[in-house]
C-alpha cells in the first residue's frame, strides 16, 4: 500500500478542538521552543534581571505562543508549498488543511495578546520597541503583501530576527546596557542565524522553485548558497574573538562554537542544484547539533553568571 498525498487526504476534524488543538501543537514546532525561549532567559538574567515574573512570563511567551505565532502562520500562507515538501506534515512544521487556516490564527495571534500586554506594561520603553519589531518579524516573513520569506537575504535576515530578538529583548526588559560585549555578541547570533537559514533553504530549493517561491536558494543556487552560510559561520565566530580578551573561563572560547557548523554545512561545499536535497542530512545534524551546542553554552553562561 503507497502513501497517499497529503493535498488529497480527506481532512475531517473528529472532535473539533482536540484535532485543532493537535494540529496546532505540530505547527509550533515543538523542537523548536527552546531556541527562542533560551535566548530570552539567558540575556535577561545576564543583563541583571531577576528571578521574577517578567522572567516567567517572557519566558513562556517566548516558549509557546510566539513559536505559535511565528510558525502557525508560516505553515497557513505556506498550505500550496508545504503540500509539496515531502518533510512537511511532522517535526519540522504541520500541513495544516484549508479548514483549519482561520482558527490557527485566531490561535496564534490570540494566545500572544495577553502575554504582549502584561510584558509591555511591566517593561520600559525601550523594550517595547524590540518587542515590536520581534512581532514585526514574525508576521512579515510570512503574511501576503510583506512575505519576506520571499525576498531573497531579506529572507534569511527576517529569520535570523526571529531568534536574535528575544535575546535582544532580555536585555531591554532588564534594563542592561547595549555595549560592544552584548551588540558582538548579538552580532555573532544574527550571522549565525542568517547562515542557518540559508543553509536550511537549500535543501528546499526544488520544492520552493516548483511552487515559484524565492529564497536566498533560488536567488543564488545551492553552492554559493552553502559556502555563503559557511563564511557566515566563521563571519559569526570572528565576531566572538573579543570574547577571548574579555572574559574568564571556558566563555573565552565561545568562538569556537560555530567551528561544528561551519564543517556541517562545508561537508556540501560541492553540492549543485540538481541535488540540492542532499543537504537535508546535513539540516538533521544541525537541528541535534543546536542541542550539543546548547548545553555548552548553558556551561559557558554558568561559568559567566559565577564571575559576575
Amino acid at each position: 500500500m503507497t502513501a497517499e498525498p497529503i493535498a488529497s487526504r480527506p481532512w475531517r476534524l473528529p472532535g473539533g478542538l482536540p484535532r485543532l488543538a493537535q494540529a496546532l501543537l505540530i505547527s509550533s514546532r515543538p523542537l523548536s521552543w527552546v531556541n527562542t525561549a533560551y535566548p530570552f532567559a539567558a540575556a535577561y538574567l545576564l543583563a541583571g534581571g531577576g528571578a521574577d515574573w517578567r522572567l516567567v512570563l517572557g519566558t513562556v511567551f517566548f516558549l509557546v505562543p510566539y513559536n505559535l505565532a511565528m510558525y502557525g502562520t508560516n505553515d497557513v500562507f505556506d498550505y500550496a508549498s508545504d503540500v509539496l515538501n515531502p518533510r512537511k506534515g511532522g517535526a519540522e512544521g504541520a500541513v495544516l488543511p484549508p479548514p483549519l487556516h482561520r482558527p490557527a490564527l485566531w490561535a496564534a495571534w490570540g494566545g500572544c495578546v495577553p502575554f504582549v500586554v502584561a510584558l509591555v506594561a511591566g517593561g520600559p520603553p525601550a523594550s517595547w520597541a524590540v518587542l515590536a519589531v520581534s512581532l514585526f518579524a514574525v508576521a512579515a516573513y510570512s503574511v501576503p503583501g510583506l512575505r519576506f520569506k520571499e525576498r531573497p537575504v531579506l529572507d534569511s535576515a527576517t529569520s535570523s530576527t526571529h531568534f536574535v530578538s528575544p535575546a535582544a529583548y532580555g536585555l531591554a526588559l532588564a534594563g542592561g546596557e547595549a555595549g560592544p560585549l552584548a551588540l558582538a555578541i548579538l552580532g555573532a547570533f544574527f550571522l549565525w542565524g542568517m547562515a542557518s537559514h540559508a543553509f536550511g533553504a537549500v535543501q528546499d530549493i526544488g520544492p520552493d522553485r516548483e511552487a515559484g517561491i524565492g529564497s536566498i536558494a533560488t536567488l543564488f543556487g545551492a553552492r554559493p548558497t552553502v559556502r555563503l552560510a559557511v563564511l557566515a559561520y566563521l563571519a559569526a565566530g570572528a565576531l566572538l574573538l573579543p570574547l577571548a580578551g574579555a572574559a574568564t573561563g571556558p566563555a573565552r572560547f565561545a568562538a569556537i562554537l560555530v567551528l561544528p557548523y561551519a564543517a556541517n554545512a562545508g561537508a556540501f561545499w560541492a553540492v549543485t542544484d540538481d541535488d540540492a536535497g542532499a543537504t537535508r542530512a546535513g539540516w538533521r545534524r544541525f537541528l541535534w547539533l543546536n542541542y550539543v551546542t546548547g548545553f555548552v553554552v548553558t556551561l559557558l553562561l554558568i561559568s559567566v553568571w559565577m564571575h559576575l
